[in-house]
């Protein structure tokens, strides 16, 4: 029988601190020490560490290394978790926390089994998922730039009166728009030069993403959410490079959590009270959620495009989409009838909608690894 010996790892970008906890709930636990981020380094420790008859189970935070770390001892056979930092138990009244300290804590609960491990994507689900990550970067850049371009023209004293800004009508405002000064004239050049480039910068990551995900192995799972109103191809594809497979979840429940869209309790005895949403988990699957909710306030309606995007696709996937459309719809109004604010009652749809979502990507064939 082999001896078992639990690793915890503080990686860090230059150092990585390491801590043996011996087999046993009274063996030994011990700082190693300290080598460079350099993954031959690491691997010359887990050698000396492993030898014949020695099992170890390796274990470390989440961050942003990555995952580097984990596939490399896979490839070795080392098993090796990525823990939610999140999840991880801090003790009571700790007052001092350093890199020995959570290396050696961390070797301490792998032992105890009270670690979590998160799904690690594999190289081509994360390429894809950092992909539409770029792509909703470059939104935000771009938001952050017409913002900044409304507010310098605020301070001039310049107020746009159409209907809707950003509108060719808008657009056509701000090229003919004439300031005083040279200084002035220069940055309102600079600001609308930078909305082009930004303009551009979604446009060309939007087609990358048309190009790399039709040959993805997750494909099938992002025809299959285009049957539901309001995901297209980007947002279809974010969706399922946050989630990954979601047989992962056994439970609606689950990915409602997963998404920080279930709300915060604090309950003791007979009291249960009941706050705002967690937040908690993936911020981009969330958001991508509460986009694709707005439609629910619309009439229930299978569009052209719509009807496009679900050609071809088995009759399940076309009847939940139906299904979907006519409860967010109805439940949307019901809520805002009884006085509910809008962005509640949206986050709201967007909690419902996740279940419908896992009921969806659930009847898609498994993805071959």
């Amino acid at each position: 029988m082999k001896m078992q010996k639990y690793v915890g790892l503080d990686v860090h970008k230059d150092t990585t601190v390491i801590a043996v906890a011996e087999g046993g709930r009274t063996g030994e636990v011990r700082l190693y020490g300290q080598v460079s981020g350099d993954l031959g380094a690491l691997e010359k420790v887990l050698r000396k560490l492993g030898g014949e008859g020695v099992a170890l189970h390796v274990a470390y935070e989440a961050g942003p290394t990555g995952f580097v770390v984990q596939r490399r001892l896979q490839q070795l056979g080392i098993d090796c978790i990525v823990v939610a930092p999140s999840k991880t138990p801090q003790p009571k009244g700790g007052r001092q926390k350093n890199d020995q300290r959570d290396a050696v804590m961390l070797a301490r609960l792998h032992r105890a089994g009270e670690l979590t491990a998160i799904h690690v994507p594999d190289t081509v689900d994360e390429s894809i998922r950092d992909l539409t990550r770029a792509r909703s970067d470059a939104v935000h850049d771009l938001t952050r730039a017409k913002q900044r371009l409304k507010a310098f023209l605020l301070r001039q004293g310049y107020r746009y009166s159409g209907k809707a800004n950003w509108s060719e009508a808008h657009q056509r405002y701000l090229r003919e728009l004439v300031l005083p000064l040279p200084a002035l004239k220069a940055v309102l050049e600079e600001c609308l030069m930078t909305i082009d480039q930004g303009v551009k910068r979604v446009a060309r990551l939007e087609d990358l993403i048309s190009a790399q995900v039709p040959g993805w192995r997750m494909y099938p799972a992002v025809q299959a959410l285009m049957c539901l109103r309001g995901f297209q191809l980007t947002a279809a594809a974010v969706l399922v490079a946050e989630l990954g497979d979601v047989r992962r979840f056994d439970h609606p429940q689950h990915l409602m959590a997963f998404l920080g869209l279930v709300p915060r309790q604090n309950t003791t005895g007979e009291t249960r009270r009941l706050g705002a949403i967690t937040k908690a988990g993936n911020a981009h699957a969330r958001w991508i959620l509460v986009e694709a909710v707005q439609h629910a306030f619309l009439p229930p309606k299978v569009s052209a495009p719509l009807a496009l995007r679900q050609q071809g696709q088995p009759a399940a996937y076309r009847e939940l989409s139906w299904k979907t459309q006519v409860r967010l719809h109805k439940r949307g109004w019901h809520l805002l009838h009884r006085g509910v604010m809008k962005a509640k009652v949206t986050v709201a749809l967007a909690r419902e909608l996740s279940g419908f979502v896992w009921d969806l990507l659930r009847q898609v064939p498994a993805p071959k690894a």
